[in-house]
């Protein structure tokens, strides 16, 4: 049973974890046009695919086991800098739906944050 919880707990709990990044990040690859466009992202369609090459990269280590603590690391500071750079700023919009766009963006960045 102890082998079991481990198994859970470890290797494919962090496996979960990983597809969402690395399914964001080719999401950056496929829409980086409209993404920069909508965001209003700083260094606009490059930074894009920086990001979603960042994305990709943090997956791929957590699924190869190599440099993983820095990739979480990094990860979760870019995290903290999307709420602060992009959805922080669209809390306060007049517009309701951006608003709560904003909102559900910020609390899913923090979540994954603090995981990373």
């Amino acid at each position: 049973m102890d082998s079991i919880v481990k198994l859970l707990t470890g290797t494919i709990s962090k496996y979960l974890f990983a597809i969402p990044f690395l399914a964001f990040g080719l999401f950056h690859f496929i829409g980086a046009e409209d993404m920069a466009a909508n965001m209003a992202v700083p260094g606009g369609v490059f930074m894009v695919y920086f990001t979603g090459l960042a994305l990709i990269a943090a997956a791929v280590s957590i699924f190869i086991g190599k440099y993983t603590k820095l990739a979480m690391v990094l990860l979760g500071v870019m995290l903290i800098l999307f709420v602060l750079i992009l959805h922080l700023p669209g809390m306060g919009s007049e517009d309701e739906m951006v608003a709560q766009m904003s909102m559900s963006m910020t609390l899913k960045d923090l979540g994954l944050a603090g995981g990373a």
